[in-house]
């Protein structure tokens, strides 16, 4: 089966400053996949590129086996993008809006199968300025979904949400992926979210992939990602373990009841997301 996105090679330069050295990844039909990076990293400028709202410099993009630099009409009706923010429309009623944005598709989501979908069917008749923000939010995926696209883009989806709008929001992109076989490209600060969402995770910085794989691939790669900790006639240790269950075993072995305090402290997607990035900028 084809790739869902396929890039290689992929160069970006503003006047003398290069902003994407030699991206290169693919992300398969049905992946979620989130892409990570410090501010200034080109996340931006590789999505706006993947959209086809932007022109690259070099090198070989393929979105749903065409180049987005030059597709047409329908290519954009296969895929779905929710930007941060865009311009409201604030008077429309919310089945309003949905049903004249699927009449510029072929096979468009069904109005209202799309609102029950995205939790929205109490609010069809609502005007989009007297929702709430989780409920915009909700309409805005409602929005990149009315044209059934096999390809989402979610750009900060979540930016501002409160905790429980964020779960929501969460098992709803869950919920598409699981019932449509949509392929999600996301991009996130929020590495909880992140971890949540992706089975898979690229980390960009300085323009360029440094980390590419599951959370627990990427953990992999950092030494002595895991720790253990334990307390001993009264004195605190901690030591790095590459097989942790391994090092609690050997320390029963040893000490039986003394141990107190025994803990696993496993590596986190944000130690791992750091270390990627702080050895990327120490490389540079």
């Amino acid at each position: 089966m084809s790739a869902a996105i396929e890039v290689s090679g992929l160069h970006m330069r503003y006047g003398d400053r290069d902003v994407l050295h030699d991206v290169a990844f693919r992300v398969e039909p049905g992946e979620v996949v989130a892409l990570l990076g410090p501010n200034g990293a080109g996340k931006t400028t590789t999505i706006e590129i993947l959209e086809g709202f932007r022109a690259r410099s070099a090198g070989d993009v393929k979105v749903l086996g065409q180049d987005p630099s030059s597709a047409g009409e329908q290519w954009r009706a296969r895929v779905g993008v929710v930007l941060q923010s865009w311009r409201d429309h604030g008077k429309w009623r919310v089945r309003e809006l949905l049903a004249q944005l699927a009449a510029y598709y072929p096979t468009p989501w069904d109005p209202d199968d799309l609102i029950a979908a995205v939790g929205l069917a109490g609010h069809a008749r609502q005007r989009v300025a007297t929702l709430s923000g989780g409920q915009r939010r909700r309409l805005d995926v409602a929005i990149g979904l009315a044209g059934r696209p096999e390809l989402l883009f979610l750009d900060e989806p979540t930016a501002g949400f409160d905790p429980s709008a964020r779960r929501d929001f969460h098992g709803l992109v869950r919920e598409i992926v699981a019932t449509a076989g949509t392929t999600v490209l996301l991009t996130t600060h929020d590495l909880d979210e992140a971890e949540r969402l992706a089975g898979r995770i690229l980390v960009l910085d300085g323009g360029r992939i440094v980390g590419d794989g599951t959370p627990a691939q990427l953990a992999g790669r950092i030494a002595a990602g895991d720790e253990v900790r334990w307390t001993l006639r009264g004195e605190r240790f901690a030591r790095p373990a590459e097989h942790p269950a391994r090092l609690v075993y050997e320390l029963y072995g040893r000490h039986g009841d003394e141990l107190r305090d025994l803990e696993v402290r496993r590596s986190s997607l944000e130690d791992t997301y750091l270390a990627l990035v702080h050895a990327a900028e120490a490389g540079r």
